[in-house]
């Protein structure tokens, strides 16, 4: 790593989770670690109309307040074998004792997307709900140590499924 990357990394990334968020809200905390993806799209009827390959990386950052993700579609190698991008960006996301949820922000650069999100424990996983824009929620599901489902669904006159990961721990 470039000498002058190394402090910033070094300030950001943290071992541990805070031991200001308490154990029962460590949601995202599952999630830290790397996962392969298979990304799949869906039109307005629920048919498949696009699957990809892709990476999902969860790290604790920011002295252990806060999960920051990147998400690559696709991946790095099939991005070097021509493949064209789509998406490669970023999700922060910290607990805020204050609304007894987690704050999170995802940020899609290729797409010019800023998408704020309030995050709950749910009976089956973590649903995060937008906070502005159009009515839509993202969902994880399903989350064991090696694997975990995540869906996007929009509300445009009905909520759809629109995309779906399904991840699986990288070894």
């Amino acid at each position: 790593m470039p000498s002058l990357q190394k402090p910033f990394v070094d300030r950001l990334v943290s071992e541990a989770a805070s031991s200001d968020i308490p154990e029962d809200q460590r949601l995202f905390e599952p999630l830290v670690g790397s996962w392969d993806l298979v990304v799949t799209w869906y039109d307005r009827a629920g048919a498949v109309i696009r699957r990809e390959n892709g990476e999902w990386h969860f790290v604790r950052v920011l002295n252990g307040l806060g999960i920051q993700d990147v998400w690559i579609v696709p991946g790095p190698s099939e991005r070097a074998a021509g493949k064209g991008p789509y998406e490669y960006g970023t999700s922060i996301r910290f607990y805020d004792p204050g609304i007894a949820a987690w704050r999170s922000t995802w940020i899609g650069p290729m797409h010019g997307v800023v998408v704020p999100f309030i995050g709950r424990r749910t009976d089956d996983g973590i649903v995060l709900e937008t906070q502005t824009g159009d009515p839509m929620h993202w969902s994880f599901h399903d989350i064991t140590a090696d694997r975990f489902i995540w869906k996007n669904h929009k509300n445009d006159g009905g909520w759809r499924l629109v995309q779906d990961f399904i991840a699986t721990r990288h070894r």
